[in-house]
């Protein structure tokens, strides 16, 4: 079968077009034909190097879905023909692939497999955010940076459903008005405003009880500011870079905040745990409490476009790889 291959750390160019072998399933294991794959910040993080590699050679793609091919033995929970996904750290940039059983959740009927490649990692991502990382209370005044990405369009509509005034802050008036349509109360250009201003406005000086910041460095200091006291401070990525200089005492001096840096894998481990969040994100979409868009399609083998597109800070809501 292809996949995307990267024989060493670097841009977007380091994912190679090429054969792998692949062999029939162990114990537990099952083969799938992918159909469709999420891309993620997470992808750029391993290809980049950023997080350490797994082996010699990496296959980036944190989220598909596909069909189940063949099952080892063991393997009860799903059969050849069964629509599934899943969410891994990395091994989705191909055109099939062994995994492990336990990690695949059967796909509901309704919802398609470019719909589920494209929200299953961003949506269960915000739904611990928003039930896990911070608890989200009606009423609450919540601040969501990249409001017009992937998770930031699935947050704006799952804040409101729970009652609390979503604010987001998005880089251009296109992806402002795009937030605005996706749950947001206010959106705060950040290009052209002071974000701690405008929510120290929108907030009547009282704070947000909670940050949510996958930006990490260029927006860190500010949103510790945009806290209310004992409010909780989210960090869930940094497509700036990394946050440097944060002192435990940076919390003092905002009002006895918290903080804390979630991975959406430590909430998933658990088989139980991992069916129950889906169960939830799943129900929403359904209902139409969280409105998934059609996402930006491209093939499998333009993986490099849509990293160096993702890394520019050039996309809004999910893009999908298609096989």
């Amino acid at each position: 079968m292809k996949a995307m291959l990267a024989s060493a750390p670097g841009g977007p160019d380091a994912m190679v077009w090429s054969d792998v072998e692949l062999s029939a399933p162990g114990p537990g294991e099952v083969r799938i034909r992918h159909r469709a794959i999420g891309v993620n910040f997470l992808d750029v993080y391993y290809r980049s190097g950023l997080y350490p590699w797994p082996a010699k050679t990496l296959i980036p793609g944190a989220e598909a879905a596909g069909v189940v091919e063949a099952v080892g033995d063991g393997v009860h929970d799903v059969a050849p023909g069964d629509r599934v996904a899943y969410v891994s750290r990395f091994g989705a940039y191909c055109e099939e692939r062994l995994i492990a059983a336990d990690q695949l959740v059967k796909i509901p009927d309704g919802l398609s497999d470019e719909t589920v490649a494209g929200s299953l990692l961003k949506g269960l991502t915000a739904q611990y955010l928003v039930t896990s990382s911070y608890a989200v209370r009606p009423g609450d005044h919540i601040l969501v940076h990249a409001a017009a990405g992937g998770v930031g369009l699935i947050l704006g509509q799952w804040l409101k459903a729970l009652g609390a005034h979503a604010i987001g802050t998005a880089g251009s008036p296109e992806k402002a008005a795009l937030a605005k349509t996706h749950g947001y109360e206010h959106v705060i250009k950040y290009r052209q405003d002071d974000f701690v201003a405008a929510v120290r406005d929108i907030t009547e000086g009282k704070g947000c009880a909670a940050v949510y910041d996958s930006v990490g460095a260029d927006t860190w200091r500010g949103s510790l500011q945009c806290l209310k006291k004992r409010g909780m401070f989210v960090s869930f990525g940094q497509s700036s870079g990394l946050i440097d200089g944060f002192k435990l005492s940076d919390l003092a001096a905002h009002g006895s905040v918290s903080a804390n840096r979630p991975v959406l894998f430590d909430y998933i481990e658990e088989r139980a745990e991992l069916l129950e969040r889906c169960a939830d994100l799943f129900s929403r979409i359904r209902t139409g409490a969280v409105r998934i868009n059609a996402p930006d399609l491209r093939p499998l083998r333009q993986a490099t476009e849509a990293h160096a597109l993702l890394e520019g800070r050039k996309t809004t809501g999910s893009m999908v790889l298609i096989v």
